[in-house]
């Protein structure tokens, strides 16, 4: 079973492997990073650790035993006790409930570790595995809105950190 790691300096290139192997993948889900984020790899990193040491965003991987990244799972914009919960699994992993594991876990250390007492997420209606994920780890439906102004819905969720 990978193991959840919060996001070090030494992941990158485990990291920008996973990003890369999974685009076009993940395009079918959000919109994709473009290709500036991959040629900008190692500045976009070491920003993400400034935040995370700043206490603003809280980054984590999932690294299977071959140190391999096979997920990641973030908090991002935290104020007043709250962050906005972010997650991708990799292609060749899904399915397995790595997802569900690790997002409970990461709603775990938000209130445990970083004293968060609610999180927020959002994901496309038409994504049924996404929108499982997020039930299944404690999180409830609050409103639904148009996305991209064009007919994509968006669901969005919360869940107090001190849920199950």
């Amino acid at each position: 079973m990978p193991e959840l790691q919060r996001l070090r300096a030494d992941h990158a290139p485990a990291l920008l492997a996973f990003e890369r192997e999974n685009r076009t993948y993940f395009a079918k889900y959000v919109p994709d990073r473009g290709d500036a984020y991959f040629t900008e790899f190692d500045v976009r990193h070491a920003s993400l650790l400034a935040e995370q040491a700043a206490g603003t965003c809280h980054f984590h991987v999932l690294v299977d035993g071959e140190g391999a990244v096979v997920g990641r799972v973030n908090l991002v914009d935290v104020t007043d006790g709250e962050a906005e919960l972010g997650y991708r699994i990799a292609e060749s992993a899904a399915g397995r409930g790595l997802a569900t594991s690790a997002v409970r876990q990461v709603c775990g250390l938000a209130g445990s570790e970083y004293g968060l007492r609610a999180l927020r997420a959002a994901t496309d209606a038409d994504n049924a595995g996404s929108r499982a994920v997020l039930v299944r780890a404690g999180f409830v439906v609050v409103g639904e809105v148009d996305a991209d102004g064009q007919g994509r819905t968006e669901v969005r969720y919360r869940r107090d950190t001190a849920a199950g």
